[in-house]
């Protein structure tokens, strides 16, 4: 297979650079059966990316085993070392966190998790493959980048953004977020910024992408919501007065990944440990580049859209794996009425 088979299409892909990192041709073949439980898989882009393997493999097969990221790691945990899963790989850096936290993961070697950021791969257990950065959408027609604050603990006091602020409050990225706020900043401080919000007149909209179409169509001024939103309705309106702002060291810097983990009871754990790898390859990355919007995590495969590169980018101190813990978050979301 070419290049050309894993890379997307459309405005952001036109003049790719030269990238640099491991191919598929450097790795060992994939062969044999393997057992992924998958994560979510951004609506179904993930098996695609597995289909494309199993075509430069053909004694390649996965298994597949969709779930929703809790509930596969909420399988795990429940199988324990029965598990028959070999991989588990999943759009949330937390559910992976937490099966490792329990000591069902395997490790994976230096030349797997080296080249990703060590914010994303905190030990050997687990390693990152994907990244997707908070974000503040703004319409640039209403806004300049200076109006937009850069702390997201200011949001509710800006007098330009009163009335004129949307969020998906149902969304699990957002959700994650307010439990990135409620580890770094405490309870107490989350709660006042959540009725701050709902005080100012914030806008409530099903997801992200309708917070992010919303910007562009001046519905509002600006938004929450994770970077590659706003990505998709420039790829299909390339002229929408639409462009991302971010915060620096707070809840609204949060960078999560999606995350590979081997399963140490995996028969297979050569071939689980190569899977990931590829998923780690120049190929793989470019897939997650131009058609998930993904921050890729290695540094030779840059972002699209004029995104800042992933290391540019402020994020707090945040072990990744307390986002898993959601149920507090759920309940503070209710009790200040935003649920």
């Amino acid at each position: 297979m070419s290049f050309a088979d894993f890379r997307g299409s459309g405005p952001f892909v036109e003049e790719r650079p030269v990238l640099s990192g491991d191919r598929i041709a450097d790795l060992p073949d994939l062969e044999g059966e393997l057992e992924v439980y998958l994560g979510g898989g951004e609506s179904g882009l993930y098996r695609d990316l597995i289909a494309l393997l199993e075509d430069v493999y053909p004694e390649f097969n996965a298994l597949i085993r969709g779930f929703g990221a809790a509930e596969a790691a909420n399988t795990i945990l429940t199988e324990g070392e029965s598990t028959p899963a070999d991989v588990f790989w999943s759009v949330d850096a937390g559910s992976v966190g937490a099966v490792a936290d329990e000591g069902l993961t395997g490790t994976l070697p230096a030349e797997v998790v080296d080249p990703v950021p060590d914010e994303f791969h905190p030990n050997d257990e687990w390693v990152g493959t994907a990244g997707r950065a908070r974000a503040v959408p703004y319409n640039t027609d209403v806004l300049s980048a200076a109006e937009v604050p850069d702390s997201v603990m200011a949001f509710p006091e800006t007098a330009e953004l009163s009335d004129a602020m949307g969020w998906a409050p149902t969304y699990g990225a957002f959700q994650a977020f307010v439990t990135a706020m409620r580890v770094l900043e405490g309870r107490d401080r989350t709660e006042t910024w959540l009725r701050g919000m709902v005080d100012a007149g914030v806008s409530e909209y099903n997801d992200e992408f309708l917070v992010s179409n919303a910007v562009a169509e001046g519905e509002i001024a600006a938004g929450f919501a994770n970077h590659y939103y706003a990505l998709r309705v420039k790829a299909a309106r390339p002229e929408a007065p639409l462009e991302l702002a971010f915060t620096g060291g707070d809840a609204g810097a949060l960078v999560n990944v999606a995350a590979a983990a081997p399963l140490a009871s995996s028969d297979d754990g050569d071939l689980a440990r190569t899977f990931i790898h590829h998923l780690l390859t120049v190929e793989a990355q470019e897939f997650f580049a131009t058609r998930t919007y993904a921050y890729p995590m290695l540094p030779g495969v840059p972002p699209v859209g004029g995104l800042p590169p992933v290391d540019e980018l402020n994020p707090p101190a945040l072990d990744l794996a307390e986002l898993s813990e959601v149920q507090p978050t759920l309940d503070l979301l209710r009790e200040t009425d935003v649920l």
